[in-house]
């Protein structure tokens, strides 16, 4: 008998490659959009997958409550979010809305109708901020001190999750993951903005490309191999929180670097510094332990830092 997956954001970059991959191992794939939902990210990326998908939002607990009880999930992934942490700044209060209190709104509805439910909450390396081990590692036991609204609401969702976990005896889980990139992620986050930009000027487009802290460094994989995580983390006997990271840290000037020589260029000739793309405080580092699902569940990625950009840039040179 095939399971029914639920997945609020389901029309994201992770929500639309979660979909496949359930669709690929005999899911029924129910997901919730907003009726707000611009076409960008509504439309394009789930358009031909045979999902079904239901209004509703995570700050109206009574459409929530609707969904869950016509689809009856066995499983739940939370992936909906004010997901840009830049913008978290100027709109706090709604990404605190969205990224604490939508966790409540969905974990409440799930304890009331279908407690049965496996739950997988979407939590964030932004939860360290620039709480770093010594060994240069970020990881479960790592204080976490969020830098931006953004991860300040991840903390409140993630603690929120493991509280209903001992409190309620429910199959609630934490995914820890480190920065994921595809050629889905909406072009307002750096890393396609660095690609689509650098197709543009390879093409005569533009002359130039404007960002911030070009030394901000971050680990990145692709969206690929963490809805894979994704999965396997709900589908564990056992209830826990996991990091999911490949291990290594990359600088903004790295993703520019490795991107522009993709197409021939040097990107010191066209990449300048603009401090309004910088944030109120700025979160300096991020690299993942994820030693434990890799031991635990055989989780490894398969894209490389490399061959992730390479297949974004080829994206864009088809696209433009």
């Amino acid at each position: 008998m095939s399971k029914t997956a639920l997945i609020t954001g389901i029309a994201g970059q992770d929500g639309s490659y979660l979909s496949e991959h359930l669709l690929s191992r005999g899911y029924e794939v129910h997901g919730i959009v907003r009726r707000n939902s611009v076409a960008e990210n509504q439309d394009s990326r789930i358009k031909d997958l045979p999902v079904h998908t239901h209004y509703g939002d995570l700050l109206d607990p009574h459409s929530l409550s609707r969904v869950v009880s016509e689809v009856m999930p066995d499983e739940v992934y939370n992936l909906g979010a004010q997901s840009h942490v830049r913008i978290s700044f100027d709109v706090p209060a709604f990404t605190i809305q969205s990224n604490a209190i939508g966790v409540l709104n969905i974990l409440e509805t799930l304890r009331s109708i279908k407690k049965t439910a496996k739950f997988y909450q979407a939590s964030s390396s932004e939860m360290f901020g620039n709480s770093v081990d010594p060994d240069g590692y970020q990881r479960k036991t790592t204080p976490m001190n969020p830098t931006s609204p953004y991860g300040c609401a991840k903390v409140m969702g993630y603690n929120l999750v493991r509280h209903y976990r001992a409190a309620y005896d429910m199959h609630a889980c934490n995914g820890i993951l480190f920065n994921h990139e595809s050629p889905r992620r909406g072009s307002n986050f750096v890393t396609n903005k660095i690609v689509k930009g650098a197709v543009e000027i390879a093409n005569g487009k533009r002359e130039n490309l404007a960002l911030g802290n070009l030394n901000a460094s971050r680990d990145w994989g692709h969206s690929k191999d963490y809805v894979r995580a994704m999965q396997m983390i709900v589908d564990h006997d056992e209830p826990r929180d996991w990091v999911v990271a490949t291990g290594q840290s990359r600088t903004i000037r790295d993703m520019c670097e490795v991107t522009f020589a993709a197409l021939g260029l040097d990107y010191r000739d066209y990449v300048t510094v603009d401090p309004k793309f910088f944030r109120p405080q700025e979160l300096d580092f991020l690299k993942g332990d994820s030693k434990e699902i890799r031991e635990k569940l055989g989780w490894e990625p398969e894209y490389t830092f490399e061959s992730m950009v390479e297949e974004m840039v080829n994206y864009w040179k088809e696209k433009l």
